[in-house]
This record gives structure tokens, C-alpha cells and sequence, in this order.
């Protein structure tokens, strides 16, 4: 008898496979119309199957400080090439400032002692990489709902778009800077924070330091690192490639839940 194909399987399955579609191959993907055309259709029956079967404020599983994994490796980059980066380590991070604007009455700047002040989370919840690894973190921040809805959001807002610090390409016209989105529902959900601590400890530069997104419903690369910058939006229209996110420009699906 064929084993019993759990949701969450198949979706992990499907985007771990159009994963290693765009380490090998990506370029072939993009520039082949008629692929793409059959991504891009699966992914919308993804996203209206995952907005029909899973309620908006569902939790992802939460565990216990004992399945804390002894060690959380970390996605993506580990080390931003950016002198700016390198300076605002040196200082403690001192310096930084996430900037929230775009579709909003009042955009801000918040520090990282800003963030500290205000109500936080904490979660325990597994990273599913697209790579084919997980690990169990427990993870302190800021719920972003909260902080979007103090900025006062205008009509039309239907997205967050999170620029971060890494450059994964040389690029002239900044395509390769790594940057992510997610639409208000995912924004407004109770787990998606704004983490700053990672088991009890400040972010390293390693887990993306000072600021991270924990968006828990998704894949490891919607959880962008080295936040700088969030910018509320109607569309993708303007963002390099489109598709609202660096991955996604590069062939990836854009609604990566799980």
C-alpha cells in the first residue's frame, strides 16, 4: 500500500523540489515560458488550498525547551559582504534602525532598544529549510502586526516587503540584495515576529542579527535576515524581478506554506 501523503509533506516535498530546480538550474526555469507558466498555476492552487483548508489564525506546532535542537544551523547567509554590516557589528549595533514606510500614515524608525520595549513573544517552533533540514529554536521578538497597525496603514496595503542587509549577487541594479514578502494576513498572523533573540541570546551574525523575521507557517527563506527595512505595499510591481521576493525572482514560489 502506497503510504499515507500528509499536506504538510506534500508541500514541503513540492517546494524542496523546485529548490534544487533553482540551485541547479534556475536560469533554465526562468527563461522557459512554459515552465514557469506551470509553476506559477500550481502555485496559486497552493495558496487558495492553503487560504480554504487552514484558518488564518491557525498556530504553527509549538514545542517544548526540550526538543530544542543542540544545534540550529544557520539558512541562508551566514556573514552579509557589506562594509555597512561589518560597522554596524563593530558598534553593537548601535546605529541601526529598521525603517517601516510605504503604504503608511507614519512611517518610523525603530532601534533595537525601540524593539525591546515593546511587548514581545516568544515561541518554540521547527525551521523546515528548503534544503531538507529542520531545527527546534525558541525565539524572542516583536509581533509585527502590532507595530504595521501603530504605522497606520492606508487603503490599498496588501503586502510586506522585508529589504535586508546581504548581498547574495553582485549586481548594478541592487537585484541581488536579498529581500522578502509576505501579504497583511501572514503580517497580521501571532507568530510572524520580529525576532531578535534565538534561545535565550541576542541574535549572532550568523541567525541574522540584530533583526529577523519568524514568519512560522512558511519555509526557512520567506524568514528573512539583517532586517533593515519594511516596506508596505500594493504590489510587486518595481521590486527587480516581480515576483516579491530574491528567491522567487529566481524561479522559488513565492506562498511557501507549510
Amino acid at each position: 500500500m502506497t503510504p499515507f501523503l500528509t499536506r504538510r509533506r506534500l508541500l514541503v516535498g513540492s517546494a524542496a523540489t523546485l529548490g534544487a530546480i533553482g540551485l541547479t538550474g534556475c536560469d533554465d526555469v526562468v527563461q522557459n515560458s512554459n515552465v514557469q507558466s506551470v509553476l506559477e498555476m500550481a502555485e496559486q492552487l497552493t495558496i487558495r488550498s492553503q487560504r480554504l483548508l487552514v484558518p488564518k489564525d491557525k498556530l504553527a506546532r509549538e514545542f517544548s525547551e526540550a526538543d530544542i535542537s543542540p544545534t540550529f544551523r544557520p539558512n541562508g547567509t551566514s556573514q552579509p559582504d557589506s562594509e555597512d554590516y561589518a560597522r554596524m557589528t563593530e558598534n553593537g549595533f548601535s546605529g541601526w534602525r529598521l525603517k517601516i514606510d510605504g503604504l503608511v500614515e507614519r512611517p518610523v524608525e525603530l532601534s533595537l532598544a525601540d524593539l525591546k520595549k515593546l511587548p514581545s513573544r516568544t515561541q518554540i517552533t521547527r525551521h523546515d529549510c528548503v534544503e531538507g533540514w529542520s531545527a527546534i529554536g525558541k525565539w524572542t521578538g516583536v509581533p509585527l502586526g502590532p507595530i504595521l497597525q501603530s504605522a497606520g496603514l492606508k487603503p490599498g496595503a496588501r503586502y510586506a516587503v522585508f529589504y535586508c542587509a546581504d548581498e547574495l549577487e553582485q549586481t548594478l541594479d541592487g537585484s541581488g540584495t536579498y529581500y522578502e514578502s509576505i501579504d497583511l494576513i501572514d503580517a497580521f498572523h501571532q507568530q510572524t515576529i520580529l525576532a531578535y533573540a534565538l534561545n535565550g541570546k541576542n541574535l549572532e551574525v550568523a541567525h541574522g542579527a540584530p533583526l529577523r523575521l519568524r514568519v512560522e507557517r512558511h519555509l526557512g527563506y520567506k524568514h528573512a535576515k539583517y532586517l533593515m527595512r519594511i516596506e508596505i505595499k500594493d504590489t510587486f510591481s518595481g521590486l527587480w524581478g516581480g515576483k516579491g521576493g530574491f528567491w522567487e525572482d529566481r524561479g522559488y514560489e513565492w506562498y511557501a506554506g507549510i
